[in-house]
């Protein structure tokens, strides 16, 4: 039955969307399952928890869940495998990718003890009792969080609740999200980021209440049935008999005994009809998952654009060669993750906001990585592994929506042409970020020549003179030329990547116009999207024009127009896209 506070939060949503074209909208996340009837937990009912923290803590080291969690289970809309659904859930419930408790002991400093998504994901349907007063609950938004401890606070009369304890985990317990967030929300009703917290904090109390209804791991007649819960199959059914086998062990501390339980669950659950199971890609999502292509991927770009800045201050060729193969390393990792997201989605995945970074990121240093080769100029290579690292961990660790492999917007599946205009638009996009890059090299050197000096050793005559700091910053051999020829160079570099920026750009919103005639039935409507993508082209139409301008320095101007093109850029990406409603809000 659902809480007050959820009924509250789920009218006032209803209320505050925004009216979207039929099919223009990504299908709603679920996090829960929906089933069609009252299920039985094949764990069996829940009882009092027999271990302390310390104890669960060695017990989850000692259980191997791994065969276990290559199952297939349909969730939101696809068949995943257990891990992803474990990972998911941990995330939606926590706001982490693993969940943690505090160990307080007396004597001796708090322990963070870190559990895994598959483990934390069985221990709450199996032993829930243990975290009704533990920090389980992740609160991003601090004065929700800081309101629901405040009330729990006033509430405690012996005066041992840690108030500054709880808030440095940035949880809460499932007790105080019932007891206390209707309160909440009455006092900060008017306030809408507080309403978006509340609605958050509702859908991962629902993930605590209910992961159970998750368990749909029992395989279709039909590739298009239903998949069946495990609680639906008969009590004596052998995959039944494991779980309960599993769940005994499991509150017995026996982790052997898991272990084998767990080994002849994932057994029998893959023995029904594992033909239709085939379709869920089990073992390529397995590996995406275990890979973390992505981020390693930005880590190795990290190095490899430090490697080629030192390089081009030192002048050193050893360091440009690391700095090189540290570029392919760093490509191969990220393309490695996006095909496998391609593969598992069973389409190319460029859909949503994370699909689209990743995407961007992947093409743009792949574009920089060409034209390096092709000029032989190493800048190309920095520029694209900067943009692979910015973009990447911007990706990765901000929270952008879209990270989970979901099911796209019906309005995304109406013509052919849709990949042909995201790939184009996006290849600029990464075209722009890649220029932006280049620039800000331009003006680092065009403003440290100009400001910073640097005292060289002493000449023939005695007497110091001084040298340009940027005279061997950002080149290698050509800079023997001088400051003069370094920005000539940067400008050829950064005019090179803006021109096929502009071109990609108007490429690519041609060809969004087609798509729309096909997907709405009109060229051109001044949706939001649509005017700031033209924005953006024009901001780059001026920089062509401003280099037949008789300017006293086309290099700078080109440099700061760039510049000003990628914060607009940015808010025609990021701004547009989800504060601004209008027909592309599914971007």
């Amino acid at each position: 039955m659902k809480s007050t506070f959820a009924i509250l939060v789920s009218a006032l949503l209803t209320l505050s969307a925004f009216a979207q074209p039929s099919g223009n909208a990504h299908p709603e996340s679920q996090a829960v399952s929906e089933t069609s009837a009252e299920i039985e937990n094949p764990f069996g009912q829940p009882q009092m928890p027999t271990m302390s923290l310390s104890e669960k803590h060695a017990f989850s080291k000692q259980v191997d869940l791994s065969e276990l969690m290559t199952a297939a289970v349909f969730h939101n809309g696809r068949v995943k495998i257990l891990d992803t659904l474990a990972r998911e859930s941990t995330a939606g419930l926590t706001g982490k990718s693993k969940y943690f408790d505090i160990l307080v002991q007396d004597g001796s400093d708090p322990e963070k003890l870190k559990f895994d998504p598959s483990f934390t994901m069985l221990d709450l349907m199996i032993d829930p009792v243990h975290y009704i007063d533990r920090p389980l609950i992740g609160i991003n938004y601090l004065p929700l969080r800081q309101e629901i401890l405040e009330l729990a606070a006033a509430d405690a009369q012996d005066g041992t609740f840690n108030k500054q304890g709880w808030l440095k985990t940035g949880m809460i317990s499932p007790r105080m999200t019932e007891l206390y967030t209707t309160e909440a929300f009455n006092r900060n009703a008017d306030s809408e980021p507080f309403r978006k917290a509340v609605g958050q904090l509702d859908r991962a109390s629902n993930i605590f209440r209910n992961s159970v209804s998750n368990l749909l791991v029992i395989a279709p007649d039909a590739p298009n049935d239903p998949w069946k819960h495990l609680g639906a199959l008969p009590a004596s059914h052998p995959a039944r008999v494991a779980a309960q086998q599993l769940a005994d062990a499991w509150r017995a501390g026996d982790a052997q005994a898991v272990n084998t339980a767990a080994s002849q669950l994932a057994t029998q659950l893959k023995s029904i009809h594992p033909e239709i199971q085939a379709n869920a890609n089990a073992g390529v999502e397995a590996i995406y998952n275990k890979a973390n292509a992505f981020e390693w991927g930005f880590w190795i770009y990290l190095l490899s654009l430090v490697s080629l800045i030192l390089a081009f201050g030192t002048g050193r060729k050893s360091l440009i060669t690391l700095g090189v193969t540290l570029l392919f390393i760093a490509i191969a990792f990220h393309a490695f993750g996006f095909t496998l997201r391609c593969i598992i989605a069973q389409r190319f995945a460029i859909q949503n906001q994370f699909e689209s970074m990743t995407g961007i990121s992947l093409f743009a240093a792949i574009v920089g990585t060409v034209i390096m080769l092709w000029k032989r100029q190493w800048l190309f290579g920095a520029a694209a592994a900067g943009t692979g690292f910015l973009v990447l961990i911007t990706a990765t660790q901000t929270g952008i929506p879209g990270e989970q492999i979901g099911r796209e917007a019906a309005i995304l599946n109406t013509s052919v042409l849709l990949k042909y205009h995201v790939t184009t638009v996006l290849t600029s996009y990464g075209l722009i970020t890649l220029g932006f890059i280049v620039s800000l090299f331009y003006l680092a050197t065009h403003y440290a020549n100009k400001y910073l000096k640097a005292p060289t050793p002493a000449v023939a005559a005695g007497a110091p003179t001084e040298e340009p700091l940027a005279d061997a910053a950002l080149g290698i051999e050509e800079n023997k030329a001088g400051v003069a020829r370094t920005l000539k160079d940067l400008d050829t570099a950064q005019m090179t990547i803006l021109q096929l920026a502009f071109w990609t750009l108007g490429v690519g919103t041609l060809l969004g116009a087609w798509w729309a005639d096909h997907s709405w039935g009109r060229w051109w409507a001044f949706d939001p999207k649509e005017t700031w993508a033209l924005v953006t082209w024009i901001v780059y139409l001026i920089v062509i024009h401003a280099r037949f301008m008789q300017l006293k320095d086309r290099g700078l101007t080109t440099a700061w127009l760039s510049v000003i093109g990628f914060f607009v850029m940015l808010w025609t990406y990021f701004g547009v896209n989800l504060l601004l409603p209008g027909l592309h809000a599914y971007a």
